[in-house]
């Protein structure tokens, strides 16, 4: 037997066995990690029911109505010390997170309540919510909708009837009315008097450029100055239009009845959407729930980037991955061949290599920093007086921006770039140099058509491991350009169509904005997990990416190695 388990030991197994087991639990530890973000963040666009309940505390009772958001148990040791009765049998009790909505009524949206002191809780069906563009959610009764401050249909009961379903799908049209007269006042600020301020600002900086350089053409003046005026009259027309839109989106109004018994007018334009969680069935709510994960995905932030979507986030963040690999890639693989290829082997490029080696270890911070002194103050401060000194004292490029963070996540990344496209170098056999050389080849061709194509997917792997560190940082770009909001992409259809200086939005530093400065945690804590998984999908989508291009380029240039 003794003899068995020692060779079974010099054998190897057990180790195999060790390693397969680790890998296994590194694997189900991440996997868990992914799953309980995922499941927390996910979670939060599900339409739960609303609890109508009486919440008596201190001999005071109230209504109380909203979603049930968290349970918790709270130690009788706790409660006591906060100044609540509890029996001296009971060693714990059981309280509800609830969110009452309602924040521009009652001052806060969440609350805490023990559930011994709830009674007569109930799911009605006619409670409905409505998703605002301000103040969050509200939560009520519909009693009544409005068409020019009269009442076009009203119902005061508290069961469904057919009146309330002619009163329900009123409401419903004249969102759907409003939610188009929207978006048409959003085109046309955002397209057509966005697209006119943009012109009269370059004509602007152009007749300021012509006063510094001292060119008095008065044909190009006046030319100028018809096309202010014609711009002019242009965004005079879109502010009739506007004014008329307006007039028209705040005609409807809807009367609701809130938990305190008191009935508030609510503009319908102020409304995102509306729907009754608690007379919905599981397909209406999985439809509902698609909506959400769609709109989270698509549409801009509002109330302080708690609610609405984070595209602008994740565009920025794919933006600038994308430009940074574009930089990096290039400088890290031509400092690799050098190093390996055309460099003397000696102190100097000894010492080279530990200084690359050592720069990857450099906390991400101190290249922030460096980026802020040298990439913005510096060298975008002589590019603002070089070549838009009329735009000054309004820095152009002497302010963080999008080229600015792709550099200095390019700078931060380069040392990955070099070590990972050198052990990729040194790994193509010296045989096939030597051979290539032999068959008359110079040294320039044989690079490029031996050794750089058997060296691709060892770059390509350099940049997957580039993307992942660059993809998750904060620290330097919010130094370089990165801000909490910023709605406008830098890229769209005025020209220079890529504007490399505008800043940027960052699921990273959004997911840091959200969690450590949100105003409002509870309604804030829901999202960073959902951003932090959208996040970890987003550097995943990028390295799966990169991963196939090297696979593809692995097995294309596979004959070369044998």
């Amino acid at each position: 037997m003794k003899t068995s388990v020692s060779s079974w030991v010099k054998s190897g197994s057990p180790w195999i066995w060790l390693n397969a087991g680790a890998v296994a639990i590194c694997v189900i530890m991440v996997v868990s990690l992914i799953g309980l973000i995922g499941a927390r963040g996910l979670a939060h666009f599900w339409p739960a029911d609303v609890m109508q309940a009486t919440y008596t505390e201190r001999g005071n009772s109230r209504t109380v109505i909203g979603e049930i958001v968290q349970i918790e148990q709270v130690s009788a040791i706790q409660l006591r010390d906060a100044g609540i009765e509890v029996a001296t049998d009971i060693d714990s009790l059981e309280r509800k997170l609830v969110k009452t909505g309602n924040r521009d009524i009652g001052g806060i949206d969440f609350s805490w309540v023990l559930d011994r002191d709830l009674s007569d809780v109930s799911t009605p069906q006619m409670l409905f919510t409505a998703e605002r563009y301000e103040w969050g959610n509200l939560y009520g009764y519909l009693r009544s909708v409005k068409q020019a401050d009269k009442i076009a249909l009203e119902y005061k009961g508290y069961e469904p009837s057919d009146a309330y379903t002619k009163l329900w799908k009123l409401l419903n049209q004249s969102l759907t009315r409003a939610s188009n007269l929207k978006a048409h006042i959003l085109d046309i600020e955002k397209h057509d008097i966005g697209s006119i301020n943009y012109e009269l600002e370059r004509l602007r900086l152009k007749q300021r450029r012509m006063e510094i350089d001292g060119d008095t053409d008065s044909q190009t003046l006046a030319a100028m100055a018809r096309r202010k005026i014609e711009l002019s009259e242009q965004y005079q027309v879109l502010e009739e239009q506007l004014i008329s839109l307006y007039a028209e989106i705040n005609r409807d109004s809807i009367d609701v009845e809130v938990s305190t018994g008191d009935i508030i007018s609510v503009p319908v334009a102020n409304l995102v959407r509306i729907f009754r969680a608690n007379s919905m069935g599981v397909w209406q709510k999985s439809l509902h729930y698609l909506e959400k994960i769609w709109e989270f995905v698509s549409q801009d932030p509002r109330e302080a980037n708690t609610e609405g979507g984070i595209f602008p986030a994740i565009f920025g963040t794919v933006m600038m991955v994308i430009l940074m690999s574009i930089m990096v890639t290039p400088f890290g693989v031509v400092a690799a061949v050098y190093l390996s290829e055309y460099a003397k082997q000696g102190f100097t490029t000894r010492f080279i290599r530990i200084a690359v080696n050592n720069l990857a270890g450099v906390p991400s911070i101190v290249y922030g920093v460096f980026g802020l002194g040298f990439f913005v103050y510096v060298l975008g401060g002589s590019i603002d007086q070089l070549f838009y000194p009329e735009a000054l004292p309004s820095p152009t490029f002497g302010t963080g921006g999008l080229l600015w963070a792709s550099i200095t996540l390019a700078l931060l990344t380069v040392p990955v770039v070099i070590v990972a496209t050198e052990e990729g170098l040194s790994r193509v056999p010296k045989s096939l140099k030597e051979g290539s050389l032999a068959l008359g080849a110079t040294k320039a061709e044989t690079l490029f058509k031996i050794i750089l194509p058997m060296t691709s997917p060892a770059m390509m792997t350099g940049v997957i491991l580039a993307i992942a560190r660059a993809a998750g940082e904060v620290a330097p770009l919010m130094l370089v350009g990165v801000v909490k909001l910023a709605p406008t992409l830098p890229l769209n259809m005025n020209y220079p169509y890529l504007h490399l200086d505008q800043k940027i939005m960052h699921l990273g530093f959004h997911i840091f904005d959200v969690g450590f400065q949100s105003p409002n945690v509870e309604a804030a804590r829901p999202l960073v997990y959902a951003t932090a998984f959208l996040l970890i999908l987003v550097i995943a989508l990028l390295n799966l990416s990169a991963v196939a291009i090297r696979n593809r380029l692995r097995e294309k240039y596979k004959a070369l190695e044998v």
